[in-house]
């Protein structure tokens, strides 16, 4: 009896780790992948807006290798020399990988309502963003993000009516963090506003105005906040700009 329990157990736990092992396979969330499959996923991702990828990673890849190598009339480690410039040329590709990914992320979000996520996702680990805090019916939206650099309100949409939108935001903030500065951003192409594509790095250069056991102290503080507002009727991250894709996010929106 006991046994058979054992080999039961183990049976369950064999198709368990199997089950695990093709949902894993099956995911395109980059928590289930390995590194090499991450890479290959930006890189299929990347392309789709970047068709010179290719040849700027085999460039980034190929000319450490032939100076290097080249170098080898004066120092005369051929091999060595070889094997120094793959290394420096595998750093490079992958340097180049990630700078062209993050440019094709923003020109595939541009425009999108919700996009500022996105901006908000590349920030390091001290910030803690919370997406669509706030919105209205013609999507205008803010967000927030707490970190080094202080407490700071995103206003994504039309200025006039972010004007109100952010306003009432910053009142509510600034009665939970009391001593707190609220910055505030709006995003967007015109003069005085940030853009997508800068949204990270103007935030990380925001001057240091808190320490971690402020920032954690300021995020209990805002659950408090979050907790008895209303749920906002807004799907998280970039709203989709293709008729259908917008059709189904309606639908989001209204709960079916």
């Amino acid at each position: 009896m006991a046994d058979q329990q054992a080999k039961a157990a183990k049976a369950q736990a064999r198709a368990a780790k199997k089950a695990e092992k093709a949902r894993k396979k099956a995911s395109t969330d980059p928590a289930d992948m390995g590194r090499m499959r991450q890479i290959g996923r930006a890189y299929q991702l990347t392309h789709e807006h970047d068709k010179a990828l290719p040849y700027l990673i085999g460039a980034a890849f190929v000319l450490p290798i032939v100076a290097f190598w080249a170098f080898h009339y004066v120092w005369d480690h051929p091999i060595y020399l070889t094997l120094l410039g793959i290394t420096v040329g595998v750093l490079l590709a992958m340097i180049m990988l990630v700078q062209r990914a993050k440019k094709a992320t923003f020109k595939r979000y541009a425009g999108q309502a919700g996009s500022a996520e996105v901006a908000l996702q590349m920030l390091p680990k001290q910030w803690v963003s919370t997406p669509v805090i706030a919105a209205n019916r013609q999507l205008d939206a803010v967000h927030r993000t707490l970190g080094p650099g202080g407490l700071v309100l995103i206003g994504e949409g039309e200025p006039g009516r972010l004007k109100a939108l952010l306003a009432g935001e910053v009142k509510k903030h600034e009665r939970v963090a009391y001593g707190v500065t609220v910055t505030t951003i709006i995003m967007g192409e015109k003069p005085g506003q940030v853009p997508l594509s800068k949204l990270a790095e103007h935030i990380k250069k925001l001057p240091k105005t808190l320490q971690p056991n402020q920032i954690t102290d300021i995020r209990q503080r805002l659950r408090a906040l979050d907790a008895v507002r209303p749920q906002v009727p807004v799907p998280k991250g970039p709203m989709p700009t293709s008729p259908r894709q917008a059709k189904g996010s309606r639908q989001a929106m209204r709960g079916r």
